[in-house]
């Protein structure tokens, strides 16, 4: 981070090779791919950017541990621009949930390395 008045990241994020589903307001989009992921939201590459403040449904899959994971997510920047992407910070992760991001998020750092 190099702005001044830019606040450290409360989760870390990690890069990863993984693609998402979503429902936005008109149309449901498949197989997106996610840029970094964290305990807090996900950046997600797509043509159909949101608008910021818009809510989506998320289905993320982690083929490794065998899970899906369904969560709501308001969209908190949208880039326009090439790669087009926005960021998306998690509504309703309960505990269940976050354990199962947790443990995928710990998987992605043990292969790695970090």
């Amino acid at each position: 981070m190099s702005g001044t008045g830019e606040r450290p990241r409360a989760h870390p994020r990690l890069v990863l090779n993984a693609y998402v589903d979503y429902t936005g307001p008109a149309e449901v989009l498949l197989f997106h791919k996610v840029r970094n992921i964290s305990l807090g939201g996900i950046c997600i590459q797509s043509e159909a950017v949101e608008d910021i403040g818009t809510v989506v449904d998320l289905v993320l899959n982690f083929p490794d541990l065998d899970a899906t994971l369904a969560l709501q997510g308001e969209v908190v920047w949208a880039n326009r621009e090439r790669p087009m992407d926005m960021g998306i910070r998690y509504l309703d992760l309960d505990n269940e949930r976050r354990d199962t991001l947790r443990k995928y998020l710990n998987l992605l750092q043990a292969k790695s390395g970090k």
